[in-house]
């Protein structure tokens, strides 16, 4: 490698002098600046792939509607970009090239009174159903396995990664492209701990996005690693606490400290499943001192404890096991009817199945096949199927692949355990979907794919019987999966070819937050029901987290949290400042591009 000068770009970069000679810094090779990229563009750490044919179509696209529209409003190419015009011009662009699946017209390019009716409204009312944050004292494992969840969805500029941890192979996506950013509020940032903490938290959900109220989830250790020995599933409680990445109690403590300081309901808080006989003091520990707004349960982690000896492993679980699942809803719903006016979701039951890299079709591994009697049997109790059993994961090429080959299920394409899923429960009025991840890790990537997902969850579950869920931070704030599900539609011929329903206004309004309202008893607006209402979604019901939150944090709470030194709040006075500036979008990328041939 030649002698390169200290502190430049050339000298940090991780490029052989072949590499280099074959990229460009960003700024100047990516000339047209569009808010979404039109290549990739990489860190430094990594060869960034060349423009694809779709993405040169989409850039070329892009110029001619803004050289289109720049013209008639009188301004210059660079600063139609940096407006909503901008962003429409995009999503038409892609519309163009990938097919319609985006809600975009072409009077957003010179209105943006049409941009702005076109996104989410202001009076929607949203309920996050998944959200996540972590405890000071993060292990570099734990942190670790989050960051290949943060990286995914941040692309090639993650910090660390030399390529998409879910697609090592660099196979392409249903546009070609093996590392797509989900999420392009990400590109170019850190990658720390405390981007999973809850002051990162905080800020992401309350100020950088729509959402009204959230449910803070969490997590039973599955794995407990004994000083000196080989990891093992734990024994007890106590040994899957230490594996947690967010106690009970902890979740509790976020959720109280939000609703205090914002002096309304802003969050709510699940407790964790633990089900068993072994295991049902913890549940009533958790009832008593907690009070949980509802219950997170894993079925493929260790969680369940069948007995009352001390030496025997917790294992996984099904959830119409009538020897161990059964004995824990009874727990659930005794205390539901004593909770039934201070917390309307208490019985409500969320359980992760899907994401799974084991192909066998067992429900303990997230296959559907337990819940029709589980729900039968439970009638007062709602179960909530976080990701609707998606089984690809976080990289959904084999499910486009299914999809392609034609493979078929009662008249359907096959989406994995999904498209099961739904057929097995859309009977079950008191089971839901929610969509957190399986919907962020397609509808950027694989688009095709999220269509049938949302058109058969409508087919056959309705959409009073699905949820929205972002699995935020770990993709950054949730407003991109917001304005994205917004926008989104089933292709015409899909829906005629396969019965798929129209996903209109009204359906997106349920699944993004009425729905979740409905199961946790949250009040809203009086115009949240209507397409075209002019109100703000919280009619003096969810007040706003104050700015300066992090300082009201006392010492006992970062004690419990584990989070010592956060002391002020430059973060949201810099928000203020910059908005306050009303600084137009330069849609730059700090990076390197492929030199353009």
């Amino acid at each position: 490698m030649a002698q390169r000068p200290p502190d430049t770009r050339e000298a940090d970069s991780w490029f052989s002098d072949e590499q280099l000679a074959q990229v460009e810094p960003s700024e100047t090779g990516e000339t047209l600046l569009a808010p979404v990229p039109t290549r990739m563009v990489s860190s430094g750490e990594y060869m960034p792939h060349p423009q694809t044919e779709e993405q040169q179509r989409v850039e070329q696209r892009i110029k001619e509607l803004a050289d289109e529209a720049s013209k008639k409003l009188g301004i210059n190419r660079r600063e139609f970009l940096s407006t909503g015009g901008g962003m429409a011009a995009c999503f038409l662009a892609m519309n163009d090239v990938y097919g319609r699946f985006f809600n975009v017209s072409r009077d957003e390019l010179f209105e943006p009174a049409a941009h702005a009716a076109a996104g989410p409204p202001k009076n929607l009312f949203v309920v996050d159903d998944q959200l996540h944050t972590t405890r000071g004292s993060l292990s570099l494992a734990t942190f670790n396995a989050i960051s290949t969840l943060r990286a995914i969805a941040q692309g090639p500029t993650t910090p660390g990664f030399k390529s998409n941890p879910f697609n090592p192979t660099g196979l392409g996506d249903e546009f070609g492209n093996a590392w797509t950013p989900w999420n392009p509020a990400l590109v170019g940032l850190p990658l720390a701990p405390d981007a999973f903490k809850v002051v990162q938290f905080i800020k992401d959900m309350y100020f950088d996005s729509q959402m009204t109220v959230g449910v803070l989830s969490n997590a039973p250790g599955s794995i407990f690693a004994p000083p000196g020995e080989v990891p093992r599933p734990p024994k007890n409680i106590g040994e899957s606490l230490t594996a947690e990445i967010l106690t009970a109690e902890q979740t509790v403590a976020v959720r109280d400290f939000v609703n205090n300081i914002s002096g309304s309901q802003r969050l709510m808080a699940h407790g964790i499943f633990y089900p068993g006989s072994g295991n049902a003091y913890y549940l009533e520990h958790e009832s008593e001192e907690f009070k949980p707004d509802s219950w997170k349960g894993y079925v493929a982690n260790n969680s369940a404890k069948v007995n009352d000896d001390p030496n025997s492993l917790m294992m996984r679980w099904r959830m119409d096991d009538e020897d161990v699942a059964y004995p824990s809803y009874a727990v659930v719903t005794k205390y539901q009817k004593k909770f039934r006016r201070s917390r309307p979701g208490f019985g409500t039951i969320c359980v992760h199945k899907g994401l799974s890299t084991n192909a066998e079709a067992l429900p303990q591994l997230g296959h559907p096949s337990d819940l029709p009697k589980a729900a039968t049997d439970w009638p007062n109790l709602n179960f909530v199927i976080y990701h609707s059993c998606f089984r690809p994961g976080f990289w959904a090429l084999n499910a486009l692949k299914d999809l392609r080959a034609g493979n078929m299920r009662e008249g359907v394409p096959n989406v994995l355990w999904t498209t099961e899923f739904a057929q097995l429960t859309g009977p079950h009025r008191n089971v839901y979907g929610e969509i957190g991840t399986t919907f962020a890790s397609t509808v950027i990537t694989f688009p095709s794919v999220t269509a049938h997902i949302l058109g058969q969850l409508m087919k056959y579950k309705g959409a009073d019987n699905i949820v929205f869920g972002s699995d935020s931070p770990w993709y950054g704030s949730p407003q991109w999966q917001i304005e994205a599900l917004w926008r989104f539609q089933i292709p015409q011929e899909m829906r005629r070819r396969y019965g798929y329903p129209e996903l209109t206004q009204t359906a997106k309004r349920k699944i993004l937050g009425l729905n979740s309202a409905r199961i946790y008893g949250l009040q809203t607006s009086d115009g949240e029901h209507e397409n075209d209402g002019n109100e703000d979604n919280d009619d003096g019901r969810y007040n706003p987290v104050p700015a300066d939150y992090v300082a009201r944090m006392s010492t006992q709470f970062k004690t419990l949290l584990e989070f010592p030194g956060y002391t002020t709040d430059n973060i949201s006075k810099m928000r203020e400042t910059y908005h306050a500036m009303n600084v137009p979008r330069d849609n730059l990328r700090h990076g390197w591009v492929r030199v353009r041939r």
